[in-house]
């Protein structure tokens, strides 16, 4: 019976120390999980209907720990993402807002504390998503945390294809009264903003626009379905799901399609140009 008691003993010891052990090896976070390495990435799902902005999250692990964390915002309008507007002063929160601190210095310090924390979670804010207790931050967090704590829960999705900036394509020439271009926004290697519109031959609204304010009315004057403006959203809109602008088969020679429901104006020049744009990316 002794002997069986202190094999029992030795047993658990042994197994206590074996456990002791693989819980050091594994880098764990300030929460005690440890997260599968590789690049992390999510989005907010549109745009905002106030400040036309939307938010992104990256990431990066290594040996288990956040390591990298970046904090960044599309426009509809595409072009430069927020942080460099911020830096460049296109986005002057200090100057025409009066807020402490430029938008890209508060963002990095809020990166800081989740490699920090190692855990989004663990940083709180109040209702309105302004944080708690991150000395020199007066912007709400809450977007960037969130989407941290989405981006981690659905694990590692790895780079897009393409090369992380703002790219654009115009045509040389115009057509009918306007001459199109495409702006897009690449963040994480994904297209995250695209916008189509036209330079006007004569007057000064762009063609976005113009048809927003219904001074290009296909719905009054041409019976179309929906105005230009929205079609051209569906466009964009397929464009960022795909992910790739070769991903669509014209029906007809004008370059009209099928696959994207609601669009019946010719979207040719939109992937087109938005193609040509790519080509820098790559």
């Amino acid at each position: 019976m002794r002997k069986i008691v202190t094999l029992v003993m030795v047993l658990f010891m042994v197994s206590a120390f074996a456990f002791a052990e693989g819980q050091q090896e594994a880098p764990a976070s300030e929460g005690g999980m440890a997260y599968e390495d590789g690049f992390y990435f999510a989005q907010e799902d549109g745009f905002s209907e106030k400040t036309g902005w939307k938010y992104v999250a990256m990431l990066k692990v290594e040996d288990g720990q956040i390591v990298e964390a970046s904090w960044d915002g599309a426009h509809k309008n595409a072009g430069n993402p927020k942080k460099v507007q911020s830096e460049s002063g296109e986005y002057g929160m200090v100057e025409k807002g009066g807020a402490q601190a430029p938008w890209f210095e508060q963002a990095e310090k809020v990166e800081a504390r989740l490699l920090e924390t190692q855990d989004p979670t663990a940083i709180s804010y109040d209702d309105g998503g302004y944080p708690d207790d991150i000395s020199g931050v007066s912007i709400h967090v809450n977007e960037f945390l969130t989407l941290a704590e989405e981006a981690l829960a659905n694990g590692p999705v790895g780079r897009g294809m393409y090369k992380d900036g703002a790219y654009h394509a115009e045509m040389d020439e115009f057509s009918h009264g306007y001459k199109y271009y495409v702006d897009l926004t690449v963040l994480g290697g994904y297209i995250v903003a695209a916008h189509w519109n036209a330079y006007p031959e004569e007057g000064e609204l762009h063609k976005y626009q113009a048809s927003v304010e219904g001074e290009y009315g296909m719905v009054e004057n041409g019976g179309a379905t929906a105005p230009w403006f929205e079609q051209a959203d569906k466009a964009e809109a397929y464009l960022l799901e795909t992910q790739d602008p070769t991903e669509i088969e014209y029906t007809s020679d004008e370059g009209h399609v099928d696959s994207i429901s609601g669009v019946t104006i010719h979207v040719i020049e939109f992937f087109s140009l938005a193609e040509e744009a790519l080509k820098e990316a790559k």
